[in-house]
């Protein structure tokens, strides 16, 4: 019996990318839902005759009988930003049955949806949040390495973009943090940075320097407990350097007063953004860089870079839903419970999901204090 499959906003960004890769998946039944009739039908058509339709709001209060009309047994929630969003689909989906999980990388809305674990688990469906590059991939990866370590004292990770622009959504997601204190790890206490502040350049292999600030990620609380580090941080940034700068810019403007409300200005630098497309090179990268104690008891380092060329870095945060429907079509049973998505997908599934070598590649480098 095939796998009834909802993908929520499934006309958007991240939406389409999970639609087109499990329009064709073996086991899968694919269903989208939207609030625009017009761009759901569009959809539609571009997927096939095979796809259904709902149109509504998954927020809603009709939500819940949608998905027990349709038969839906996994919701792929991709309805950005989840900054400030409710858990309202996650609940529908646990008053109908149906299992579920998001491409949410927001730090409070990932880390708190165990406050829906009691119900989850009485109703015997799985909630996982955090479905994507964090915390989902960048866990698998230093989970799958872990073993080279007797303890990890540091995680320091990014993401840097290319120059295509991402969804609008995406945008008012990234920015609501600009200029606002974000908790990180330093030595053990709590060190608090400045969103989309610290503008700092890096050299990534492949790509050149790029341009990286603070951001906030789910990965901050997670790891702390997970692998035991002391000391952890995060930055993320634009393809372009004058991107790195704007977000910079407007972090201030945020801090000091001068900017109110973020999703005005996001609709701007979105707009601005598509502008400069052209100038960038089409590569994206996820770094990770892991220092501790060997087994050996000497000084370890490790560092990770997953790279993407041709404009699919898109493709990385989108496919831990896809390798997690697949898993579940080809029989895995998650534990019932709501929780962030970890330990669920290993990198092999999550590249496996991808499928596209030739434009995605992982490295893995280790150092040791003998060299």
């Amino acid at each position: 019996m095939a796998l009834r499959v909802l993908v929520v906003g499934g006309y958007g960004n991240f939406g389409s990318i999970v639609c087109r890769h499990l329009i064709d998946m073996p086991g899968v039944e694919l269903a989208i839902s939207g609030r625009d009739p017009q761009k759901l039908e569009r959809k539609v058509a571009e997927l096939g005759a095979s796809c259904e339709r709902w149109c509504g709001d998954a927020m809603g209060a009709g939500f819940t009988a949608a998905l027990r009309a349709m038969n839906i047994q996994l919701v792929i929630h991709t309805g950005g930003p989840f900054q400030g969003q409710p858990y309202a689909v996650a609940e529908s989906c646990i008053e109908a049955g149906v299992n579920y999980c998001d491409l949410a990388d927001c730090r409070t809305f990932v880390n708190g949806i165990g406050i829906l674990d009691a119900r989850a688990r009485e109703a015997g469906v799985v909630i996982l949040s955090g479905c994507s590059s964090v915390p989902t991939l960048s866990s698998a990866i230093i989970d799958e390495q872990r073993h080279h370590f007797k303890r990890i004292n540091s995680i320091e990770h990014g993401i840097s973009s290319s120059a295509k622009m991402p969804g609008l959504s995406t945008i008012e997601g990234v920015l609501a943090y600009a200029g606002k204190p974000i908790r990180q790890l330093r030595n053990g206490q709590v060190h608090e940075v400045m969103g989309w502040e610290d503008l700092t350049l890096r050299k990534l292999q492949n790509l050149g320097t790029r341009a990286l600030a603070n951001v906030d990620v789910p990965d901050m609380d997670i790891f702390a407990s997970r692998f035991g580090a002391h000391t952890l941080s995060f930055k993320a940034g634009a393809g372009l350097k004058l991107g790195g700068v704007a977000n910079y810019l407007f972090a201030l403007g945020m801090r000091k007063g001068l900017v109110r409300d973020h999703r005005v200005w996001a609709a701007r630098l979105h707009r601005w953004g598509t502008w400069f497309e052209r100038f960038g090179d089409g590569k994206s990268a996820m770094y990770i860089d892991v220092r501790g104690v060997g087994l050996n008891d000497q000084p370890l380092s490790m560092m990770a870079q997953l790279t993407a060329l041709n404009d699919k870095g898109p493709e990385i945060p989108s496919c831990a839903a896809v390798a997690l429907a697949a898993k579940i079509a080809r029989g895995y049973l998650p534990e019932p419970g709501a929780r962030p998505c970890v330990g669920e997908i290993s990198v092999d599934e999550y590249m496996a999901a991808i499928n596209d070598p030739q434009n995605l590649g992982l490295s893995v480098m280790f150092s040791d204090g003998m060299r």
